[in-house]
């Protein structure tokens, strides 16, 4: 009887487990707004140039809610440093949107590079880069 009883409840296990719902690990979207006064595809600015960046992410999977914007900027390969770490509300975890803006400060020749990323519930990221170049 106790070999039966073992046998049930491993075959109830087995299939509890079996059964749990998982996803697919699908990093969430994340694109960069277009349209008149946004930057998304880099290029050359001037010092003192105002830069304009928006960002659209969505969530890929239906319980993944998005959890986390981060930007970090890196100059001249040096390694980047994060100039906006952004928890998301319970209401933004669908649909996000966000303006990056910043005054260009630097010297002819300076690259920076914009890292965007966007992190789900279960940890996953997607990342857009921007280069830009100062003149």
């Amino acid at each position: 009887m106790k070999n039966i009883l073992k046998a049930a409840l491993l075959l109830f296990i087995a299939v509890n487990l079996s059964s749990c719902e998982k996803d697919e690990g699908i990093p969430p979207e994340i694109n960069f707004k277009t349209g008149a006064g946004y930057t998304g595809t880099g290029g050359t600015f001037a010092s003192g140039a105002d830069l304009k960046v928006g960002i659209e992410a969505d969530r890929t999977e239906d319980k993944d809610n998005l959890k986390v914007f981060n930007v970090s900027k890196s100059v001249d390969g040096a390694p980047a440093t994060t100039v906006l770490n952004y928890q998301l509300q319970d209401s933004e975890g669908e649909h996000f949107s966000y303006d990056y803006t910043e005054t260009l400060e630097g010297e002819s020749g300076q690259v920076f590079v914009y890292t965007f990323t966007i992190t789900n519930r279960d940890g996953i990221t997607n990342q857009l880069k921007l280069n830009i170049t100062i003149q």
